[in-house]
């Protein structure tokens, strides 16, 4: 099945005033109907001292330039157009890193598109939501089943509701980050409220994924981005794909015909070995344009979180 590209109509849809936002229903459908995620944890914060002997200095998480751009622009509309948010650019980092790996490692055009689509998992049942389709496959190319979409992970329904144009091209597109950035801050917004109050952050995030794990990953990566970060070159950090484990179809080696005998032996045999083939690296995201396996959620998290309070109420709320 051919996945649509960003530039392909009516994979954008031009975009339109944005009506008041309203809080989501907390039993509706998730933003990303519960598709999987990135399970990692951020690494445990480890301090350098410098060779001048002065304070150590905490390295947080690698954000890609384009990316980052996207996260303090949608950070800086919300704080203009719902200034009662509070919503810092490190909160999108969070989701964003546990969704597609910072849009694929920075994966992006100039204008914020992805260099392909990212697509979730068929949501079709069994280990995942059933989400019938709702856009005929526009956005992820499937006209029977939904499946997440772009860098924040939309499902065709919600990104109808909350897509938005972030990057003032006239379009409103969950391929390209710009929008997807905007869009996810306006759902998180309005599902949170005050997102400076931990109910409200917890509320916000839920309504992202219904899942209590989900929950405490994003909460990780949002303290770990709050710590400090570093803005990289677009593509430059560690691919989110995850290849597909699915088998191939088999296909036979042709036979071929026995050479016949010459008088004269071959001057030089070949002695230099096939390379073996590698195994794909394996990592519990979405793929580019392909659908990953079903990811066993994390049982036994490499570092210890809190159970409640992971962020102070008491945040600043300007953007670091």
């Amino acid at each position: 099945m051919a996945a649509l590209t960003a530039s392909q109509a009516p994979g954008a849809i031009p975009a339109r005033a944005q009506a008041p936002m309203a809080r989501p229903g907390e039993h509706g459908p998730s933003v990303s109907g519960d598709a999987p995620y990135r399970t990692e944890l951020p690494p445990l914060a480890r301090e350098h001292v410098g060779l001048g002997g002065g304070a150590p200095a905490v390295t947080g998480g690698a954000v890609p330039a384009t990316v980052f751009a996207a996260y303090r622009r949608a950070e800086a509309e919300l704080a203009r157009t719902a200034p009662g948010c509070g919503l810092r650019w490190q909160l999108l980092a969070a989701i964003g890193q546990v969704e597609s790996g910072q849009a694929d490692g920075g994966r992006v055009r100039a204008d914020g598109t992805t260099v392909t689509p990212i697509l979730g998992p068929r949501l079709d049942g069994g280990a995942f939501a059933v989400v019938p389709d709702t856009d005929g496959g526009a956005y992820d190319g499937d006209a029977v089943y939904d499946r997440a979409v772009g860098p924040m992970q939309f499902i065709p329904s919600t990104w109808a509701q909350w897509g938005a144009d972030g990057n003032g091209d006239g379009r409103a597109d969950p391929n390209n980050v710009f929008d997807a950035a905007l869009a996810a801050g306006r759902y998180l917004c309005a599902a949170g409220g005050d997102l400076s109050e931990p109910a409200g952050l917890d509320r916000a995030i839920l309504g992202y994924n219904h899942s209590e794990d989900y929950l405490r990953t994003v909460k990780a990566w949002y303290a770990y981005f709050l710590q400090g970060h570093t803005v990289v070159p677009d593509g430059s950090t560690a691919s989110s794909v995850r290849p597909s484990t699915r088998p191939g179809p088999s296909h036979p080696a042709k036979p071929t015909a026995t050479p016949k005998p010459t008088p004269k032996p071959s001057p030089r045999p070949s002695t230099t070995p096939s390379a073996p083939a590698s195994s794909p690296p394996s990592n519990s995201g979405p793929t580019a344009g392909t659908s990953p396996e079903p990811l066993a959620p994390a049982t036994s998290p490499s570092i210890a979180l809190p159970t409640d309070k992971l962020l102070p109420s008491g945040l600043p709320l300007t953007g670091g």
